[in-house]
């Protein structure tokens, strides 16, 4: 009710005025094919080396290239939505046009500093050029008439049986109800949303994992998790409004940031986060995440945004009160979203989370400094288990944090940074620079120091770790074009963790470093050769009496090609080997697939196939690799041990409105007759996975 009224309220009065970045353009009736995208997506992903929910990614590609930017009525903040442009090229570009008037064409892109072809040709399914720059005054009507609505339903299973699913007798499940899974096996996700250019976004999710309960037991309302959201952006001097389910990100991420970020890749010298400030939440994260409601006001130069939230999270339970049910103390803040098991149910919403806050943010087309700070407060007793390596964690029920950001343009010079500090003392700083020497020459550098205490649940920035703590480090990365077919990326990063930290229990030190060569001998044809190692030491496995470190260490070769046979036909090829190091102990491994593409977009059919061939001698040696999936989806998996994988992606478009997907992935085991553990063990040696999916757009 109250996002209606918030809805019906700006839209009855009408709007006064919109930066019209797609007054002239419709939504593309064909979807955009991420395949172009496929290494500058698979290079962000791989980083995190871990199973996060990156389908915002997807989203916003797919969300952009059906709602194009022009770029003779855009302002920075749109642009910065393009994760491949970073802040010097976008100021050139507005300098440009500011200087020389509206651009006659996209390629004019050419004779501004930082765009070369390879860029505008990424861009060119993001943006268009034209001389409509007539603001746009529109009602109501004007929203349902123009506005696009989608909506998603997902269906994925494994064709094999788990342990969790499996028969069980009567009298030992009555022992221990934690043996097996309460629900059914499939994953069942389902979302809706409206959007009207870049002014309105409304719409909801809900998902059940697998070995959730669905209209039945736990879960008598269906879905195990349900979201929703409103957002209003550019309504005069209301920037953005946000009710529901949103994100909050300001600065480099070391006071607050929710949602999705990233760090190192191989695009080296794209090292800075833009801060979007209030965002839509449409992820099926179920806990990193606002729930609530904030505004975003501006005042000329000055933009002030104040938010506020309250919701259940997901928590380790210690003590509870018998009478009212009610958490008294908990041990730690789950992740996972997992509620199939009891014992995974009691800690669903276990303890409330409140945080309020704000930033007040002065921004002008070459500088911006912001002030963002908020208080937490749980719901119960926050008794972490510490230990000597983690002893300043937070173990407080409540916290408070504050930050200043800043960010100044020069020329082909941009310096960023912030700095943050804990209720109890703990800070955090990060600086960076990012330099186009010349057409041909980036170069960027971020140091960062994150003190042993401190102290934030809501902190993602540029670092080795995955939290903001117990960190300092140098970033240099190089972005070069030595000819007009061959480009050159490469970084070298040091870090050192001045404290303790899990399985370390000493101070370490570490470093990455990455090369990477791009050849393009022609449009149709392109290929690149990577070279990576990566040393970041743990406790020594060996037996002794007082723990040392051991280096461990990792190199990963990469030879990758992509060939297009024809306008509908497409290859990639790649080769991958690894070496693992770690004290005495040595673990290789290869992997190698082919990937063929068909895409027409004057048929409804389009199909990727893949083949992949692995051995590797164990975990540690792990290979991973992105794979295309449905619409909104995506897939990351490792490759571990020895044996093969296929998959098949399909889509069909029934008409402009209505898309089916279907993907069939499996994985086929040579030297294992037993798949993962616990209750997800599956005896036999192959996993297959099967996906389907329909997409109405009216």
């Amino acid at each position: 009710m109250l996002a209606a009224g918030f809805l019906m309220f700006f839209l009855c009065y009408g709007i006064p005025e919109s930066n019209g970045q797609n007054d002239t353009i419709p939504p593309a009736d064909q979807p955009f094919a991420l395949d172009e995208f496929h290494q500058r997506i698979e290079s962000l992903l791989e980083e995190a080396d871990e199973e996060l929910d990156y389908s915002e990614l997807i989203e916003e590609l797919q969300w952009l290239a059906q709602n194009p930017i022009n770029l003779n009525n855009a302002r920075a903040d749109d642009l910065r939505r393009l994760f491949f442009l970073n802040d010097i090229q976008i100021n050139n570009l507005l300098v440009h046009i500011s200087k020389f008037g509206n651009l006659i064409s996209i390629y004019e892109l050419q004779a501004i500093d930082g765009f070369d072809l390879e860029t505008i040709e990424a861009m060119l399914p993001f943006v268009y050029v034209s001389e409509d720059l007539r603001k746009r005054h529109f009602s109501f009507d004007d929203m349902l008439r123009e506005g696009n609505s989608q909506y998603f339903l997902r269906y994925q299973r494994l064709f094999e049986e788990q342990r969790g699913f499996s028969p069980i007798d009567p009298l030992e499940l009555e022992a221990n109800p934690n043996a097996r899974y309460l629900g059914s096996p499939f994953r069942l996700y389902t979302r809706y949303r409206f959007t009207y250019y870049n002014n309105v976004s409304l719409g909801f999710t809900a998902e059940k994992d697998p070995g959730e309960e669905f209209f039945r037991g736990s879960q008598p309302h269906g879905f195990d998790f349900y979201s929703a959201h409103l957002l209003l952006r550019d309504f005069g001097r209301i920037r953005a409004v946000a009710v529901g389910d949103y994100q909050v990100q300001f600065g480099q991420g070391l006071t607050l940031w929710s949602g999705l970020a990233f760090g190192k890749s191989s695009d080296a010298v794209n090292v800075k986060k833009n801060g979007l400030g209030l965002r839509q939440y449409t992820s099926v994260d179920e806990n990193n995440f606002m729930r609530g409601g904030g505004a975003t006001i501006g005042f000329g130069s000055f933009e002030l945004t104040a938010f506020f939230s309250s919701k259940g999270r997901d928590a380790t339970v210690l003590e509870i009160d018998t009478l009212t049910q009610e958490t008294l103390a908990i041990t730690s803040l789950q992740q996972t979203g997992m509620h199939r098991t009891p014992r995974e149910l009691e800690g669903k919403n276990a303890v409330n989370e409140t945080i309020f806050g704000g930033n007040l943010a002065y921004r002008k087309r070459n500088f911006s400094l912001g002030l963002t700070a908020y208080h937490v407060e749980l719901g119960a007793e926050f008794r972490r288990n510490l230990s000597f390596y983690n002893q300043f964690d937070l173990s407080s029920n409540t916290n408070s944090n504050i930050g200043l950001d800043y960010n100044y343009i020069f020329r082909n010079f941009n310096v960023f940074g912030e700095f943050a500090v804990s209720e109890n003392g703990g800070y955090a700083i990060i600086n960076g620079l990012m330099m186009g020497l010349d057409p041909r020459l980036s170069l960027a550098i971020v140091h960062r120091r994150f003190s042993r205490d401190y102290q934030s649940l809501f902190s993602v920035a540029f670092s080795e770790n995955t939290r903001v703590v117990n960190e300092e480090g140098l970033y240099l990365g190089l972005n070069a074009r030595l000819t007009t077919r061959v480009s050159l990326s490469a970084y070298a990063d040091h870090f050192s963790f001045p404290w303790m930290k899990f399985r370390t229990y000493m101070p370490s030190r570490g470093y990455d470093y990455l090369l990477q060569v791009n050849y393009r001998p022609s449009r149709r044809a392109e290929m690149y050769a990577r070279y990576r190692i990566k040393n970041k030491p743990l406790n020594t496995r060996e037996d002794v009496m007082i723990r040392y470190l051991d280096d461990v260490k990792r190199q990963n070769y990469r030879f990758h090609f992509s060939y297009e046979i024809s306008p509908s036909f497409s290859l990639r090829n790649r080769v991958e080997l690894v070496d693992f190091l770690f004290g005495y102990r040595k673990e290789k491994g290869f992997m190698i697939y082919q990937d063929i593409r068909y895409r027409n977009f004057r048929s409804p059919w389009a199909l990727t196939f893949r083949y992949a061939l692995f051995d590797t001698d164990g975990f540690d040696s792990r290979i991973y690799a992105y794979e295309n999936d449905v619409l909104y989806a995506f897939s990351f998996p490792f490759y571990s041990d020895k044996g093969s994988r296929i998959y098949l992606l399909a889509r069909y478009r029934m008409s402009r409105r209505i898309d089916l997907y279907a993907r069939l992935a499996q994985t086929y085991y040579t030297n294992r007759y037993q798949i993962g553990s616990g209750l997800d063990t599956i005896e036999g040696n192959t996993r297959t996975e099967i996906k389907a999916q329909l997409r109405l757009r009216f």
